[in-house]
């Protein structure tokens, strides 16, 4: 199913997001002295959600929702943040990068379809690459 509504690509973003948010979660509590960073990671992901959702109520109408702004497809998005028990902090860090990698995709793939009907939605998921980019720094330092 294509994601082709600014309300459609916002839920597939929140579930992306909550996804992650899990998952560096779950980080924090298999690898504690990496566990402030990965608690911030999952603070900013529900922070994005909030973010966007703000934007997007903002200046949302029947007439804009009835035009599609999107042509997404979710699968080219998914992501999977199984380890096994014993993985290590290196491939950890792997893994959460393609989860980063996934999400930012879809962020700018999104910015750049909505450009001209949602000015205020694809600014703030170009926003939300930028910020970011720092944390896939802080990923692949750990690797």
């Amino acid at each position: 199913m294509k994601l082709c509504t600014a309300s459609e690509t916002i839920s597939f973003i929140r579930g992306l997001e909550e996804k992650a948010a899990a998952f560096y979660e779950s980080l924090a509590g298999r690898f504690p002295a990496k566990k402030d960073i990965f608690l911030g990671f999952a603070n900013e992901n529900v922070k994005y959600v909030k973010q966007v959702r703000m934007a997007y109520q903002s200046v949302i109408t029947d007439a804009i929702e009835g035009c599609f702004a999107f042509d997404l497809n979710p699968d080219d998005f998914a992501f999977e943040t199984d380890l096994p028990p014993d993985a290590s902090l290196a491939q950890a860090a792997a893994k959460a990068l393609e989860v980063e990698d996934a999400i930012l995709s879809c962020y700018s793939k999104g910015a750049e379809q909505s450009g001209a009907l949602l000015a205020d939605v694809p600014r703030n998921f170009k926003m939300i690459v930028k910020k970011r980019q720092n944390r896939l720094e802080v990923l692949r330092s750990m690797k």
